[in-house]
C-alpha cells in the first residue's frame, strides 16, 4: 500500500483476542488508539454477543465519537452493526430461512455423526443458530484453546467433514470457521462479501482498505479477502497484531507514509 489505509478491518479470535477470550489491554488500549486515527472494522464468523464479551466489554475510555467509527460485522458480513446515539444498532441482518436452518442442523450433526466427530465431552453446545449462520463448533464454543488445537491440529477433521456436508447442501454455503468450526450460510458468504458490502456501507474502496487476520492460508475463513485483492497482513496471533499496530499507529497520528 503506497498510501495510509482509510479503514483497517480485523478478524476477531486469534488476531485481535485469543480464541473465545477478552481482549488483553495492551491490545484494548491500542484499538482505542486506533479508533482516534482511522475507522475500524472487526469481521468475524462469530455472533454479536462475541464481539461484546471479547471487544466491546474491554474498551475502556472510549467516546461515542470514536465508537462511531468502529463497524461490526459478524457472521462474515451477514450482519452490521453501528454505534448510533449511545448504544449499538443492527442496521441490517440476512437471516437464513427456518427450512434452510433445519436443513443446515440436520446434514451437519448426521455427518459429524457418522465421521465419528461427534463429541460427548464439550464445553457447551456443538450446534448453534445464529441467525444467518448455523455454527458447528465439534467441542462447544467455549472449549480451551489447548483442547481445540488438540482436537485438529492439521484442520484435516474439519476440511473432511466441510467437504462432506457442503455435498448435502448444495443451496447452502459451508465454509471452515475457526479451527474445530463450520459455518453454514447462504451460498456467497464469505469475509469476502461481508468486505464488499463494507466497501458500499461506507464508501471506502477496497484498495483503501487493510485486513489482518490469522486464516489467510488458503484453507483458512480469512482467505477470500486476500483473493479479493484488499492488502493483507498475516498474524499469528493477537501478540502480532499488538506489534503491527505499534507500528501503524504512529504512521496514522502522524499522517505520513
Amino acid at each position: 500500500m503506497t498510501s495510509l489505509p482509510r479503514l483497517v478491518a480485523f478478524d476477531l479470535d486469534d488476531t485481535l483476542a485469543a480464541s473465545k477470550s477478552p481482549l488483553d489491554p495492551r491490545m484494548a488500549a491500542l484499538m482505542v488508539r486506533l479508533l482516534g486515527a482511522v475507522e475500524v472494522c472487526v469481521i468475524s464468523g462469530g455472533q454479536i454477543a462475541q464481539f461484546h464479551m471479547q471487544l466491546i466489554d474491554n474498551l475502556d475510555n472510549v467516546s461515542d465519537e470514536a465508537l462511531a467509527g468502529l463497524h461490526l460485522m459478524p457472521t462474515c458480513g451477514t450482519q452490521y452493526y453501528r454505534h448510533i446515539e449511545g448504544s449499538w444498532t443492527q442496521i441490517y441482518a440476512e437471516l437464513l430461512t427456518d427450512p434452510e436452518k433445519a436443513s443446515a442442523l440436520i446434514a451437519v450433526e448426521a455427518t459429524a455423526r457418522e465421521l465419528g466427530y461427534w463429541e460427548s465431552d464439550t464445553w457447551g453446545p456443538i450446534l448453534e443458530d445464529r441467525g444467518s449462520q448455523i455454527t458447528f463448533s465439534a467441542l462447544g464454543q467455549a472449549a480451551p484453546v489447548a483442547a481445540k488445537t488438540a482436537w485438529d491440529p492439521s484442520g484435516e477433521k474439519k476440511n473432511t467433514l466441510r467437504e462432506a456436508v457442503q455435498a448435502l447442501l448444495p443451496d447452502l454455503e459451508v465454509r471452515s470457521g475457526g479451527s474445530t468450526s463450520v459455518d453454514i450460510t447462504r451460498r456467497g458468504i464469505d469475509k469476502a462479501y461481508g468486505m464488499n458490502k463494507l466497501a458500499a456501507l461506507t464508501g471506502v474502496s477496497l484498495d483503501e482498505m487493510l485486513f489482518v487476520g490469522d486464516r489467510l492460508d488458503e484453507n483458512g475463513n480469512d482467505y477470500p479477502v486476500k483473493v479479493l485483492g484488499v492488502e493483507c497482513v498475516a498474524v499469528g496471533g493477537w501478540e502480532d497484531t499488538a506489534a503491527f499496530l505499534e507500528t501503524l499507529i504512529p504512521r496514522l497520528e502522524a499522517g505520513a507514509v
